[in-house]
């Protein structure tokens, strides 16, 4: 995949997220491509980042002395921070829209930064009229997620500043921790299908072509001011996601077809047992309505022909991989 030229050994680059999943991929190819330095905001634990040749800020999007000096001479930002998981609509606005809106202000504050890389979601679109969405396709979220991913970028749209936005669907790979109750129950020996398992359900993009993608985005000069979806390289069935794990598991699974409409109940069952023992599960009300009602598929063919994004991991060779990581730590 083509990545830019070498404008990336110049830039000093901010990110938030960077001790998450993504952020985190992101933050050691942001340093093995030639960037001068990487700053990362950590509230506590580096996680992730531990041992990374990183600058360290110490703080949180409330913060905003913290973030105005952490982006002063920087080049690009990278706002890749998000809550995912919450059961009340105002944490949602607060982490995603409001702190978003107060890095943007600060940011247009720094004399030398060129772009802001907003990570939204395909979770903005929700519900769509076609089984595939783009660029063009109206935002209407079924999720409180969703809804605080299209808020954040209508915010986005009010600054007079250089921003691209990039709305990944499902993102899989080494650190990923909710499609991995999926690879943990087929472990098991089960596997859970929602609907049919020979229909094209779903895109999913491995984390290495989705961190690659994010930079061309940012060092592109006709990405400004932009958004972008960023893909697998094709749409996959789980039927397709099911057989390229039982082939990294090397294990037979029973397929246990679930009809589209117990979905909500099992999303509340599953949600009332986290109350009971005091987490919130992966699948949980919210989810379960983007499962049944929201499109899970997107178009990336802008991002092709705008900065030359070309998705190189195939399933089979992205799940191996995946699952060997787990493997690895324990994890399975």
């Amino acid at each position: 995949m083509i990545l830019p030229d070498s404008s990336l050994h110049d830039s000093t680059v901010f990110l938030t997220g960077g001790t998450g999943f993504v952020g985190s991929h992101l933050a050691e190819r942001l340093l093995s491509v030639g960037c001068r330095e990487v700053r990362c905001l950590v509230r506590t634990d580096e996680k992730w980042l531990s041992g990374l040749n990183i600058k360290v800020v110490r703080g949180t999007l409330a913060d905003s002395a913290v973030l105005e000096a952490a982006m002063k001479d920087v080049t690009h930002v990278f706002h890749v921070a998000a809550l995912t998981r919450a059961r009340d609509w105002n944490d949602f606005y607060e982490a995603n829209v409001l702190g978003t809106d107060r890095l943007i202000r600060l940011a247009r504050k720094s004399s030398t930064l060129k772009r802001i890389v907003l990570t939204s979601s395909l979770a903005a679109i929700g519900e769509a009229p076609g089984a595939v969405a783009n660029e063009s396709t109206p935002f209407n979220p079924v999720s409180q997620y969703g809804r605080s991913k299209a808020e954040m970028e209508q915010v986005a749209a009010g600054h007079d500043f250089p921003i691209t936005i990039l709305r990944p669907p499902a993102v899989y790979g080494p650190r990923e921790t909710d499609i991995f109750t999926f690879f943990k129950t087929l472990s098991s020996g089960l596997c859970p299908v929602v609907g049919s398992a020979k229909t094209t359900a779903l895109s999913l993009v491995h984390v290495d072509d989705l961190v690659t993608g994010m930079i061309q985005a940012a060092f592109h000069p006709e990405a400004e001011g932009k958004t972008f979806f960023l893909g697998g390289e094709q749409d996959y069935s789980w039927g397709e996601i099911r057989d390229a794990a039982k082939t990294a598991l090397n294990r037979n699974v029973l397929t246990l077809p679930i009809p589209p409409a117990l979905v909500p109940a099992i999303g509340n069952v599953a949600e009332t047992i986290g109350n009971i023992f005091g987490f919130y599960p992966p699948l949980n009300k919210e989810k379960a309505r983007e499962i049944v009602r929201a499109t899970l598929r997107c178009d990336s063919s802008l991002a092709q022909s705008t900065f030359g994004y070309a998705p190189e991991k195939d399933l089979g060779t992205g799940i191996t991989e995946t699952i060997s990581w787990y493997r690895e730590r324990k994890w399975l």
